[in-house]
């Protein structure tokens, strides 16, 4: 490990009881700095609304650290919409924010839109789909970017655990994105949870960055915060143990692929490796082959979208 990476490990990795929920209240009192909290979602109607409902009693309720909590629908068939509304979240579809663009799918092309619908000078990030959730995955990340004005960009870091075994889970980060990082780039690789879908970052950031629209987003993100605002700008928040819905290897297979396009994009702008990935699958006769594309869309800056820039002016 780079000795850089080793002194910002010493310096910008927290627990989330370092900054315990009173002094966030003050800092954010004193600072001014409004606070949004984005959940993408799709089919999450069995655990989007305990979220909601936990981000709502203890960020919003008892502590006012909160101003904003959104769920961004892209397309769920069953009560997701329903269900985050009922539990106090306001609820808005993936396709009418900025209709103009028709909506291409992917996690990252809702995170994107999201910056549209929301009005926070911190924007946080948090996956749908976490079972026995703690408000502290929010107090953690924007805990920092409460407190210390030269961090602009947290990353929650947890132990994820599969089938019962501790460390276990995050198999597409040990498979794939923490090797890249090591070799690409090293000064990222104090990050333990690199793809982790629970993060937040000032809108001042966010606006600056393309948006990679499917599973390529949290690493694209990385590293071009990295390259736009500098290591010590950047920083991570031990917030315990996260849980959630796991998903096959096929799928892992298929992330593991977006996620390497996503690298490969930022390494060389010339030559790009063929985006398309085919699997295997047993069949009737045998092994099937099904191929499916490798997200390859990004979405330019949010700040250089006309209507974002309207809003602000506006």
């Amino acid at each position: 490990m780079l000795e850089e990476v080793e002194h910002w490990l010493s310096r910008r990795s927290w627990s989330v009881a370092d900054r315990p929920l009173d002094l966030l209240a003050a800092a954010k009192r004193a600072g001014g700095a409004s606070v949004s909290v984005v959940l993408p979602a799709l089919d999450e109607e069995g655990t989007v609304g305990e979220i909601v409902a936990e981000i709502r009693r203890e960020l919003m309720e008892r502590v006012p650290l909160v101003d904003e909590l959104l769920v961004v629908d892209s397309g769920s068939t069953d009560r997701t919409a329903e269900v985050a509304a009922a539990a106090g979240a306001k609820v808005v579809h993936r396709d009418a924010i900025l209709p103009r663009l028709p909506a291409v799918a992917g996690k990252g092309e809702v995170l994107w839109r999201s910056l549209l619908a929301t009005s926070g000078d911190i924007v946080a990030f948090v996956d749908a789909d976490l079972k026995e959730f703690s408000a502290d995955f929010v107090s953690g990340i924007v805990g920092p970017l409460l407190t210390d004005p030269d961090v602009a960009f947290v990353k929650a870091m947890y132990d994820r655990p599969l089938a019962g075994a501790d460390g276990q889970g995050g198999r597409v980060t040990e498979l794939m994105a923490r090797p890249l990082l090591n070799l690409h780039w090293p000064r990222l690789a104090g990050f333990v949870q690199p793809l982790g879908g629970e993060y937040a970052a000032r809108r001042s950031l966010l606006e600056q960055l393309p948006f990679p629209v499917g599973y390529g987003v949290e690493l694209g993100l990385l590293v071009d915060a990295l390259h736009t605002v500098g290591l010590d700008a950047l920083a991570q928040v031990d917030v315990g143990v996260r849980r959630h819905r796991h998903q096959d290897g096929q799928a892992l297979g298929r992330m593991a692929a977006a996620i390497y396009r996503t690298a490969q994009v930022r390494l060389a702008r010339g030559h790009l490796v063929r985006p398309e990935l085919t699997q295997f699958v047993r069949g009737t006769h045998g092994f099937e082959p099904r191929t499916h594309p490798v997200d390859t869309e990004e979405r330019p800056p949010m700040a250089d979208i006309s209507e974002y820039a309207h809003r602000r002016v506006a």
